[in-house]
């Protein structure tokens, strides 16, 4: 099988609840996601997406990864999209670093792969255990009584994993706290993110204050050397997430006991096949790990769910539905969220079927 073209279409994706804010006063209303299908000579497509969360998250951003998809896009005709490893190789000799530019092409192969194999990508990524796992609901930054009453009515639909959006004015923070953890129940977990917000004295500060707390905190400061200055001061379990980008920082991360849980994003790795490598290094290395990406739609969510899903249920620490987030649909077949939990298709490949009149015309091809 060899690769013929790429598709790529752009589809924008509004909030359910009108915007999302993290620290920094950082916010977004609208994502901006892109949508790639993966043609090949056998008469197979593969679907990839990609959506940055806004361009002052992370190094990445809507149109560069449409920039990127022009540079690569072309020297992958003639490819085999199912010898991943290879294939890999060639998109990181093609186009150095970006690897939220090759994820979506990396997921779309997965889909070819599992479509050809007859089986669900979970399945190709190690197995499914159980019947479904469990989800996080990332909660907005707001006043502190309003943080409560949303997480009051997620707790509500299912949900008993919280991710708090801190970050801001510490002694606020303090408040956000102490006021979401005395409408949570015992099992339920919490995790303070400051999505790198605090400055280091800020954030331990704020471990101080809330030392009697059951509470996650994750990602206090914006380096690693400031988060493991926090992490040896904190008597919380703790996470790593923006700092951890590739399996160098796993490993240094283990080595200097920074971290009990990591956040895997699958386009930060630069697709399922290195997001699964990292997973199976922590399995290794026995770190919890969040699965998830940066944001994104249904066939985002369908990419995470199969790597969750093949995930050992004792390392998974949570995962995330982002296509319950966005208004919009945009494939037939995705995962859907019941009573905070989900499950991967069991359908060959991702399981999905994009909706080409929601995709509309394409914004480039090759």
């Amino acid at each position: 099988m060899r690769i013929t073209g790429l598709t790529v279409y752009q589809v924008d994706l509004p909030l359910r609840e009108g915007a999302y804010k993290w620290s920094g006063g950082k916010s977004v209303t609208v994502f901006d996601s892109t949508v790639v299908s993966v043609q090949t000579d056998a008469g197979l497509t593969g679907w990839g997406e990609v959506c940055p969360l806004g361009p002052a998250y992370l190094p990445a951003y809507a149109a560069g990864v449409r920039a990127g998809l022009v540079e690569l896009g072309p020297q992958l005709v003639g490819e085999n999209p199912l010898e991943l490893a290879k294939l890999n190789r060639r998109m990181d000799a093609i186009l150095k670093g970006h690897p939220y530019v090759k994820s979506a092409v990396d997921i779309a192969c997965w889909d070819l792969l599992g479509q050809v194999a007859g089986l669900p990508v979970c399945s190709l990524l190690g197995g499914r255990y159980g019947e479904d796992f469990g989800l996080y609901r990332a909660i907005s930054q707001e006043p502190p009584e309003a943080m409560a009453a949303s997480v009051a009515g997620y707790r509500a639909q299912g949900y008993h994993r919280f991710q708090l959006k801190v970050g801001g004015d510490p002694d606020v923070d303090i408040e956000r706290i102490r006021a979401v953890r005395a409408v949570l129940q015992p099992g339920d977990r919490l995790i303070a993110d400051a999505n790198t917000g605090w400055t280091q004295h800020e954030a331990q500060r704020v471990v101080r204050a809330v030392r009697d707390v059951d509470v996650y905190i994750e990602q206090p400061c914006l380096t690693y050397e400031e988060c493991l200055a926090v992490r040896r001061n904190c008597d919380h379990p703790f996470v790593l997430d923006e700092v951890v980008d590739g399996i160098d920082m796993l490993v240094r991360g283990k080595a200097d006991l920074a971290m009990d849980v990591v956040n895997i994003k699958i386009s930060k790795f630069g697709g399922l096949t290195k997001a699964r490598q990292a997973r199976d290094l922590c399995v290794s290395l026995g770190i919890g790990m969040t699965i998830e990406d940066s944001w994104g739609g249904d066939i985002v969510t369908a990419a995470i769910a199969h790597l969750a899903h093949s995930t050992p249920t004792d390392f998974l620490f949570t995962s995330t539905d982002f296509n319950s987030y966005v208004t919009q649909s945009i494939a037939e077949g995705a995962p859907q969220r019941q009573n905070g939990r989900l499950a991967a298709s069991t359908a060959p490949g991702l399981g999905i079927t994009p909706r080409l009149d929601v995709l509309g015309q394409p914004v480039w091809s090759c």
